[in-house]
């Protein structure tokens, strides 16, 4: 029987791998705010540069700096025994293989929405899937009682590739912020810009904090709005109207839900335009996305400013 993602994860952590580590937490000079907010009955979540410290911020598809996108490439294509199946052009095979992995991301990239406004988002394990279509075509083979079928593959070689790709740990005190929040009976959801195997990502770092619940003790599962899922990614208001139907169907109005994110213009402002109760978590440089003049704009402000995620006990009010 093909191995889960959670398993293949399970296993490459056996094998003693040396993987990308994001950087130390690096404080930015910033005066939290954190006044108790009145009538907060259920809190959504973004997930990297939030929940999850990630090098460079946020997910990435490409690297800015060229050497990690060829480590990443090389390593999978070797993870994985590509090469023998990939065309022999002039230039290294990670080159060949950026080329075509750069191809299917514009082409996803420029894909048109549903909606007006709305950001079409990069399905990793799809582009993945294109990739390896075009080696099953040249008589590459993998082993399918490990990896499972071509959708089950694309997922685990996505899974891979990023984690090459960039640094993932758990912010300091997530899962004791989490805990607290569920612990004091309010509904919590997640509303981020994510990928299939972000799950498995932010459960696996989670789980070095300590005891880690059942998923479904922590977060609602129809209060989950993930762009990988929606096909859209932030600032899309589907994005954030998906969630907030899985809170409508609980009897919790918009402005009973607080949104926190590291990101003010193309995350806290959409949530805020949407009714929702904003918290910009400001608790590393690394990751934050705000600048001085955006936080006193009164039309994107954010009602909550945290340097901790802990913080935000205080400005719910729980202990």
């Amino acid at each position: 029987m093909p191995q889960t993602l959670q398993e293949y994860a399970d296993w490459l952590d056996a094998r003693n791998l040396i993987w990308p580590q994001p950087p130390k937490t690096e404080p930015p000079h910033a005066t939290a705010y954190l006044k108790p907010l009145a009538g907060i009955r259920a809190v959504t979540w973004s997930i990297y540069g939030t929940l999850l410290r990630i090098s460079e911020g946020r997910l990435l598809f490409v690297h800015p700096q060229q050497y990690q996108m060829q480590v990443a490439l090389q390593k999978t294509i070797e993870e994985f025994n590509m090469w023998y199946s990939m065309s022999r052009k002039p230039g290294a095979p990670w080159e060949y293989m950026l080329r075509q992995y750069t191809a299917l991301l514009d082409e996803q990239r420029m894909a048109g929405s549903k909606l007006r406004g709305d950001f079409p988002e990069v399905n990793s394990a799809a582009l993945w899937r294109k990739l390896i279509v075009r080696l099953v075509r040249n008589e590459y083979q993998y082993d399918e009682s490990m990896y499972g079928n071509l959708d089950q593959l694309s997922v685990k070689v996505a899974y891979f590739f990023h984690r090459r790709l960039q640094g993932v740990d758990a912010a300091d005190n997530a899962l004791q912020t989490l805990q607290a929040v569920s612990e004091a009976g309010l509904v919590q959801g997640m509303l981020a810009d994510a990928q299939f195997f972000t799950s498995v990502q932010m459960l696996r770092a989670l789980n070095m904090q300590g005891k880690l619940p059942s998923p479904d003790k922590l977060f609602e599962a129809g209060c989950v709005a993930l762009s990988f899922q929606v096909g859209v990614r932030k600032p899309s208001q589907s994005l954030y109207k998906m969630a907030l139907q899985g809170f409508a169907e609980l009897g919790i109005a918009p402005g009973e839900v607080l949104h926190v994110s590291n990101r003010l213009q193309d995350d806290l402002a959409a949530a805020k335009r949407v009714g929702m109760r904003t918290a910009l978590y400001a608790g590393d440089k690394n990751s934050l996305e705000a600048t001085k003049p955006e936080l006193k704009d009164p039309k994107i402000k954010p009602d909550r400013l945290l340097t901790s995620l802990e913080q935000i006990r205080q400005v719910l009010q729980i202990g």
